[in-house]
C-alpha cells in the first residue's frame, strides 16, 4: 500500500530539526529498519540544507517543498527548491586530495553514500532532488 506525505518549509536553516523529526516519524511509520534511520535522516538533511542554502540562498520569500512516497519496498523523497539550479558534474569531488580539507562540498557525496538512488532535475521553477531508500 502506498503512503504519501507532504511538507512545505521556509528557506531557513532553523527548519532542519523540524524536518528531521517529520522524516523520522515517516521512517517509523513505514517500518524502516531502525539501523537505517540515521543514514536516512542525514541524507535528507543534506538535501534540504542544499535546497535552502544553495538553491534558495536562504531567501525567506522562497519555499522548499518535500514530498515522500512510500510503499512496501522503498521510500522516495523529493525535495524541491525555487532556485536557479546547478550542474552536478561541476561539483568538485570531496575525496580528491585538493578537496579533503575543505569545509564544504560533501553533501552530494553523503547523499550518494546513504541513498540507494540520487537524481537531480532542473526545472523552470527550481531544482528537485530525488532520493530513493530501499526498505528491503
Amino acid at each position: 500500500m502506498e503512503k504519501r506525505y507532504k511538507k512545505e518549509v521556509k528557506s531557513d536553516p532553523d527548519v532542519l530539526v523540524e524536518v528531521e523529526k517529520f522524516m523520522l516519524k515517516i521512517a517509523k511509520d513505514v517500518n524502516m529498519d531502525s539501523e537505517k534511520h540515521n543514514n536516512f535522516i542525514l541524507a535528507i538533511s543534506e538535501a534540504l540544507a542544499n535546497s535552502i542554502i544553495h538553491g534558495n540562498k536562504c531567501d525567506s520569500t522562497k519555499k522548499v517543498f518535500i514530498e515522500v512516497i512510500a510503499d512496501n519496498e522503498k521510500v522516495i523523497v523529493k525535495i524541491k527548491d525555487q532556485g536557479d539550479g546547478f550542474n552536478v558534474d561541476y561539483i568538485p569531488d570531496p575525496t580528491e586530495p585538493e578537496n579533503i580539507l575543505k569545509d564544504t562540498g560533501r553533501g552530494i557525496h553523503i547523499m550518494r553514500a546513504f541513498a540507494d538512488y540520487l537524481e537531480y532535475l532542473n526545472t523552470e521553477d527550481g531544482t528537485e532532488t530525488k532520493l530513493v531508500f530501499k526498505l528491503i
